[in-house]
């Protein structure tokens, strides 16, 4: 996650570096437009720009935005760049004096309403959450997609949901056989029925591409990448080569749940832009836990003496997939590039946690 703060007082660009060292584990790079500014001070980028160019760059980063200033001046920055609930950037709004955290779009998906918990959590603030399900802490659908890493294919079937949840209704789901945690414990209101459903029902869970009589339909991200590359390799090419491979796969971007590879690859800038572009987890692993993935392997040498283990995308892929799971394209390498595509053993958990 990439967290960009921008102030507009001395109080705001002092709250902004309190926020920064506080957010262990985020990338945080903070601004402003604050009069007062010192050229002196390294740690905050002053802004030449409108705050309204600011929004559009930073929206089409993907990046997390948080305002310290008044709602107005945050709502008007970002309305022109507002298309989709489900991909828009999460976007705050914070008081320069500290008090409130007010998270202004994208709060289930994007993590908006659970980043304002943190920050304020962690400075002493007051969230101010207007989520209604999260007010009468009721089963929110499409954080429960989140969650669970399900596409929402058709989202205005979230407020359907919603709204009978809301009402005190039962919802009925039907979840695809074979996928559901074991010891399933469901919230008040949730009806699981059988798959396939044999009449309409809120919510379909499934993998498969058929049509179904319901309110909102939710397939599974089942897919895992899994990278290996030259140390330094370029940006535009490592994006070129998933794509390219994603398409000979037979896989779709919103298909793919994550992408993995070895731990001396955490900062290769070719991964971390594609997957802060898509939005897509990365997660590295061990040489030594890669070499405990058990399969039959594409080998090499060369990489087992750079890096300490055989083979790379095929055994990080696989590790990402854990408990189950099964390669479905196996390495392919091209200019000091590799690939290779997992399928994961997806299961469906109604675990609030």
């Amino acid at each position: 996650m990439k967290l960009s703060i921008i102030s507009f007082t001395e109080n705001g660009i002092l709250l902004s570096e309190k926020i920064a060292k506080l957010m262990r584990g985020a990338e945080c790079v903070l601004y402003t437009k604050c009069g007062m500014y010192s050229k002196e001070r390294q740690t905050v980028r002053f802004v030449t720009q409108s705050i309204g160019e600011w929004a559009k760059e930073q929206f089409e980063e993907a990046n997390v935005l948080l305002f310290i200033g008044a709602c107005g001046i945050a709502v008007r920055a970002i309305a022109p760049y507002i298309m989709d609930k489900l991909y828009d950037s999460p976007v705050l709004v914070m008081d320069e004096k500290g008090h409130y955290v007010i998270p202004l779009l994208s709060g289930h998906v994007g993590g908006a309403n659970e980043l304002a918990v943190s920050i304020a959590g962690k400075i002493g603030a007051e969230p101010v959450i207007t989520t209604a399900t999260d007010l009468t802490n009721k089963f929110a659908i499409d954080l429960f997609a989140k969650k669970n890493g399900l596409i929402i294919v058709n989202k205005e079937g979230i407020a359907k949901v919603s709204s009978k949840v809301l009402a005190g209704k039962s919802i009925a789901i039907s979840v695809e056989e074979g996928h559901l945690e074991k010891n399933v414990n469901l919230s008040k209101g949730i009806e699981l029925v059988e798959y396939p459903p044999l009449q309409k029902v809120d919510v379909v869970i499934t993998s498969e591409d058929r049509e179904f009589e319901t309110a909102i339909l939710l397939k599974a991200k089942e897919y895992v990448i899994g990278l290996g590359c030259r140390k330094g390799k370029e940006v535009e090419k490592i994006e070129d080569f998933i794509m390219r491979n994603l398409q000979k796969a037979g896989v779709s971007m919103i298909q793919v749940f994550g992408m993995a590879s070895i731990d001396v690859k955490k900062n290769e800038p070719g991964f971390l832009a594609w997957s802060h572009k898509e939005k897509i987890p990365f997660i590295t692993y061990t040489a030594e836990e890669l070499l405990c993935v058990e399969g039959d392997f594409h080998k090499s040498e060369f990489v087992r003496e750079q890096v300490g283990v055989d083979n790379v995308c095929e055994r990080a892929a696989l590790k990402m997939c854990e408990p189950e799971g099964r390669l479905i394209y196996e390495k392919h390498a091209e200019d000091g590039m590799t690939i290779a595509v997992a399928r994961r053993d997806w299961r469906v958990s109604f675990d609030e946690k």
